[in-house]
């Protein structure tokens, strides 16, 4: 059977794969090319060339790219139903004295390119009709050979565990986020001195940084590729069924690291403006410097940007008492690296450098590369934007996917890498689970901490205690 290589070896560095087996009928069967490399072609000519024959094997980074984006134009299962009747129909899976020798050639194939579906965009069979037509394409391959039998079980089964684990990942999020309270709450219930911070929890800052990594890391790897393409589905202009677009918006995984890219930045920005002492506060801002720094050196980008946006927020940038005792020339270091301006251009070159040590890595560590996760997403965005998906004369704009395909492999690499750090159970738990303060509630914490400085703040920090505290 056709040998799967690692993500990282699919695309070269001109964006694809430019060996695309072209058969002598593509040329001119609604396919376009120019010197060798697909350009656009009809959305059936596209479907047609994903389909193995005897003589034909779609190359990989064909079938990743033509799977991840077909679903602006169609839903998965209709594609998958396509799929299997070209399949079935052309190899005359379906007739009973079909030409066994012609079976024996063509069924590895098509469970090729079935295995690389299931392994790459498991999620898509989450629907029924999706795993309905793949029990029964595979049924048909196997029913033939035993050979074939065992690898479409080990395919169905390598499927359903990384559906039920993902099942698995979701019900944990859910429970997160439903026992999850505002830290203002436990701070009228509890007094303060009993209350545990995140230095008493975890001191070394070092430590604190690989946990965050464990997160990340985790979280990344239930993101499916196609989620990246499912945040933008607009409505595609050939396309008559008006409902399919609200269904297809599965991007709940994204969503919910977001989520904790914001949760982090809250968690951080609590645990400055919590403290009663400056001195307190000042250590506080030291520690999350260090686990910054640490989390740069790591290759967790997204981590240390979130830190870095929590250490900005208003109610901690105000406290200028506390940062005039903070030593910030580390501080000021990590910002430069995470400057916005030309395009976030320091950071781009630092993930650069990382994504580079990752290809030549010798261990897990140096593998790690989490990239400034928001950015990613823009960047997806404002390609997706930035072209059409159709060309005027109705062609499927193919070169616009394979720059698609190739910013989103590159995350598919970096989201397999096992994290190599020792998990501690008690700072992921209070990482994942700790009370942390609203906005209002952060403002409350600063004016008590440092007192406003003029009518406006003086206001605002009145109505907050008659609001947050019951207090006037």
């Amino acid at each position: 059977m056709p040998q799967t290589p690692p993500f990282s070896a699919m695309f070269d560095s001109s964006g694809y794969n430019r060996n695309l087996y072209q058969s002598a009928e593509d040329s001119c069967g609604g396919l376009c090319y120019h010197d060798n490399n697909l350009l656009s072609g009809s959305l059936e000519a596209l479907i047609q060339h994903l389909v193995p024959n005897v003589d034909y094997y779609p190359d990989r980074t064909y079938i990743f790219t033509f799977l991840l984006s077909s679903r602006l134009f169609m839903h998965p299962y209709e594609l998958m139903a396509k799929v299997c009747h070209l399949c079935i129909e052309h190899q005359r899976l379906s007739d009973p004295n079909g030409d066994k020798n012609q079976i024996r050639k063509i069924a590895p194939k098509i469970l090729q390119l079935l295995t690389e579906w299931t392994e790459t965009f498991p999620y898509d069979f989450r629907d029924e009709r999706m795993m309905r037509n793949l029990k029964d394409l595979a049924h048909r391959i196997a029913s033939g050979e035993e050979t074939y039998r065992k690898n479409v079980q080990q395919m169905l089964q390598c499927l359903i565990r990384k559906l039920a684990a993902l099942s698995q990942y979701e019900d944990v999020l859910a429970k997160i986020s439903s026992t999850s309270t505002d830290r203002l709450t436990v701070l009228k219930t509890k007094p303060q001195s009993i209350q545990r911070d995140i230095i008493t929890v975890c001191s070394d800052p070092y430590t604190l940084a690989q946990q965050l990594t464990h997160i990340e890391l985790e979280r990344l790897n239930y993101i499916g590729p196609e989620e990246f393409v499912q945040a933008f589905v607009q409505k595609d202009p050939l396309d008559n069924d008006k409902s399919c677009y609200s269904e297809r918006k599965k991007t709940r995984n994204l969503e919910a690291y977001v989520e904790w890219f914001n949760r982090l930045s809250y968690l951080v920005a609590t645990e400055i403006c919590m403290p009663v002492k400056k001195k307190h506060r000042a250590r506080m801002i030291e520690y999350f410097i260090d686990v910054a720094r640490e989390c740069f050196n790591i290759g967790n980008f997204n981590s240390l940007m979130a830190i870095i946006s929590g250490m900005n927020m208003s109610p901690v940038s105000r406290l200028k008492k506390t940062w005039a005792k903070v030593k910030t020339a580390k501080f000021d270091v990590l910002e430069h690296q995470m400057d916005p301006s030309s395009n976030f251009y320091n950071y781009r070159t630092a993930l650069r450098g990382a994504a580079q040590r990752s290809l030549t890595a010798h261990s897990s560590r140096e593998k790690i590369v989490i990239p400034f996760f928001s950015l990613l997403i823009k960047d997806i965005y404002f390609l997706n934007e930035g072209c059409a998906n159709r060309l005027p004369n109705g062609h499927v704009n193919f070169e616009k996917f394979w720059e698609l395909a190739k910013q989103v492999s590159e995350f598919m690499t970096w989201k397999q890498v096992e994290c190599p750090f020792e998990r501690d159970r008690k700072i992921l738990q209070y990482l994942l689970t700790v009370p942390v303060f609203s906005e209002d509630a952060l403002y409350l914490a600063s004016y008590e901490s440092e007192g406003p400085e003029n009518h406006i703040e003086k206001d605002r920090w009145k109505s907050l205690r008659s609001s947050l505290l019951g207090r006037v």
